[in-house]
């Protein structure tokens, strides 16, 4: 049953997708705001949404039942984006892009220093492993399965094609994949902001969180320097991407007190457009 239930997922999301392909970008992602407003709560809690907020210290003076659908809105642009994204890859959408720090996608490239490339999952969060792919630098990026297979297959081939084509899938063995692209001079593009079973317990908005301890792992045992990206969204269906310069992580810290500082990080990112970032995950359950 559970697979049936997967294929006619799959049949419906294939049929929304080409009447995004048909009606072009901009109708696609204004469309997909809709969809996420008003069909969102139907998959992921409103309520959730405003209690993490809530958690977060995010409620005084603060319209949370706004935000909340500003949050689903976003999850329906990027659902509609995506058979948008070979458009992205092309160059036919530069327009709707801009890199703020490209000098240090550029340094990096001419250094082949490895990095650690970390984000979180902002608006249309795909397009920032893609922009640095096409910059020339030698890149993986970690991804994790959808449970559907079908979608996830979809999905796959849209990553490899157009975002990334070092795609390693997370889990165990997608850690040895990622040791070895290291070891090839390839450097790894993660995101740290969704709870994980194995990580370590730091602080995240005053409230310890489980968070993936694999960046500040790769930075200590491989010499890695760390680069923060970020994209927001403006003027709807545009975005703009933020590289940090590349940072030089202190050796003498250890990997708690390193997974603590990126998390300062993310929650830096995540205050500039409180609404663009995913409320749903509680990233403070045990």
């Amino acid at each position: 049953m559970k697979k049936i239930n997967h294929f006619v997922q799959f049949i419906i999301i294939k049929f929304i997708f080409l009447i995004f392909e048909v009606i072009g970008y901009r109708a696609s992602s204004n469309l997909g705001f809709i969809i996420g407003k008003f069909i969102g709560p139907l998959f992921r809690s409103k309520n959730s949404i405003i209690k993490n907020l809530k958690r977060a210290n995010f409620n005084n003076n603060l319209n949370l039942n706004q935000i909340a659908d500003n949050v689903l809105g976003n999850y329906g642009r990027i659902f509609a984006e995506y058979v948008h994204l070979k458009n992205f890859r092309n160059n036919n959408l530069n327009k709707y892009i801009s890199i703020d720090g490209y000098k240090y996608l550029d340094l990096i490239k001419k250094s082949k220093k490895k990095i650690v490339f970390v984000s979180g999952h902002f608006n249309n969060f795909e397009l920032m492993a893609m922009q640095i792919e096409k910059s020339g630098i030698d890149l993986a990026t970690i991804y994790r399965p959808l449970n559907n297979p079908f979608l996830n297959k979809t999905m796959e081939q849209i990553r490899i094609k157009y975002i990334c084509k070092k795609q390693i899938k997370k889990g165990r063995a997608g850690t040895r994949e990622i040791i070895k692209n290291l070891n090839k001079g390839t450097s790894i593009a993660l995101m740290i902001d969704q709870r994980v079973r194995e990580g370590l317990k730091v602080p995240f908005f005053k409230h310890l969180a489980t968070t993936t301890s694999i960046p500040a792992q790769l930075i200590k045992k491989y010499n890695c320097d760390l680069v923060p990206i970020y994209i927001e969204r403006y003027k709807l269906n545009h975005f703009k991407m933020y590289v940090s310069e590349p940072i030089k992580i202190n050796k003498n810290k250890n990997i708690s007190e390193i997974t603590a500082h990126l998390n300062k990080i993310l929650e830096k990112m995540i205050r500039k457009n409180i609404d663009q970032w995913i409320w749903t995950h509680d990233r403070w359950k045990n």
